[in-house]
């Protein structure tokens, strides 16, 4: 049997632990990016609630040509300026995917709706290992179903955790 160097293991055991992005649907179980019925039920309570990682994708879903996500800065967050987006989409199946640490921003491109709640702060972090993963609340964010090459990537994360510990002993 081939002799592996322990880093080359543990090196492939947090690749493979690393790799397990979500796809995570903006308003949990309900699904739909519109106007919140009340002030408790704002996207933000909701984002409050989830954990989001480098990696992630955020899937909105609303009615193409009646409204639109657009991904906008602090400042145009807070006043609803919807004239200068960092991104704009109108498809109606939206997904963005989170690159990089720190607050993202975004609100409805249609008239008025950003001032009756329909927009969403959230923070993204740097992923954990798997080893620790964080708790999920019951109320928290609906993860879509993944494709089996996400379900692959959870066996590589055993069977690589698995040889890792093995060829540590």
């Amino acid at each position: 049997m081939a002799s592996f160097s322990p880093l080359v293991i543990i090196f492939l055991c947090i690749f493979f632990l690393s790799v397990n992005a979500n796809e995570v649907t903006v308003g949990g179980k309900s699904g739909d990016w519109k106007i919140p019925p009340s002030s408790s039920d704002s996207f933000n309570e909701w984002s409050q609630k989830a954990r989001f990682k480098v990696g992630d994708f955020l899937v909105f879903s609303y009615e193409a040509g009646k409204d639109s996500v657009l991904q906008v800065t602090r400042e145009a967050y807070e006043k609803c300026n919807t004239t200068s987006p960092k991104a704009s989409y109108t498809d109606g199946n939206t997904k963005v995917k989170l690159e990089q640490p720190g607050p993202v921003y975004f609100i409805s491109g249609t008239e008025g709706h950003c001032q009756k709640g329909q927009k969403l702060r959230l923070v993204v972090v740097t992923p954990r290992s798997s080893l620790s993963p964080a708790p999920s609340p019951s109320d928290g964010p609906a993860v879509a179903p993944t494709s089996g090459a996400a379900k692959l990537t959870g066996v590589f994360s055993v069977v690589g955790l698995g040889l890792g510990l093995w060829a540590l002993f």
